[in-house]
């Protein structure tokens, strides 16, 4: 999967993510462990254990999906956590999930005008939905705004894979099994082929980690994991 420029926001607009979203709902979880093997599942403690390490009174999961890892903040140790995505069907997904636990609510907002005022967390995660904002610097820009100095944004999101023989294998199941499976499982081929045509454009881990410095974040820390598929970024609030 091989890309000679990079995108500067998702190549598909506000109205068709969301809607692309809101029609895969309801396989959304089962593709998720079927694509990682399971591995997202860990990939999510791996940011909870960063997250907690800025202190553990707020979090915001911005673009929460079905809850995931909001849920996984509040079970972590969280006394507050609020997951935030633009795609209602979303929502309620999670909200099913949340049952009756007090310590995380789910909200329907965009990632570009976050609803909060600067420094209300202590940290901002965001799982797989970096890709999909229509601008990445303004993105990042509006998390960092919203943490309180001295606090973490932890960014769980794929990234183009550059390895020439396993990156060759890796690009044949991502742009072939993976839309096929994702298809037959959730009815919308369209939705997984935009999933490896999304990841070939968005920035490598490195210009992310430089995009996070532009916008106020004073150290980042890298870590890949997936074979290199996936980068973990841990960027720290100026002070």
């Amino acid at each position: 999967m091989t890309s000679q420029t990079a995108s500067t926001g998702a190549i598909k607009s506000d109205h068709d993510v969301q809607n692309m979203f809101g029609r895969i709902v309801r396989r959304y979880d089962l593709m998720n462990r079927l694509m990682t093997g399971g591995q997202d599942v860990r990939w999510r403690k791996k940011a909870v254990a960063y997250a907690l390490e800025a202190g553990n009174e707020r979090a915001l999961d911005v673009a929460t999906g079905t809850g995931d890892l909001a849920i996984a903040l509040a079970s972590g140790g969280f006394k507050e956590t609020i997951g935030l995505d633009f795609v209602p069907e979303m929502i309620d997904a999670a909200e099913m999930k949340r049952g009756r636990r007090g310590d995380v609510m789910f909200m329907v907002g965009d990632a570009m005008m976050l609803p909060f005022q600067d420094a209300s967390f202590d940290a901002c995660t965001v799982s797989f939905g970096l890709r999909n904002m229509k601008d990445y610097e303004g993105a990042l820009r509006e998390m960092c705004r919203v943490i309180r100095p001295g606090g973490r944004l932890v960014c769980l999101e794929l990234t183009p894979f550059r390895t020439p023989v396993l990156g060759r294998l890796f690009n044949s199941y991502f742009t072939r099994v993976v839309p096929v499976i994702g298809g037959v499982l959730s009815g919308d081929r369209e939705a997984y082929d935009y999933l490896p045509t999304s990841v070939a454009a968005f920035p490598d881990a490195t210009t992310v980690a430089r995009l996070m410095n532009k916008v106020g974040f004073t150290r980042v820390i890298v870590e890949r994991v997936g074979g290199g598929t996936v980068a973990i970024h841990v960027a720290i609030k100026a002070t």
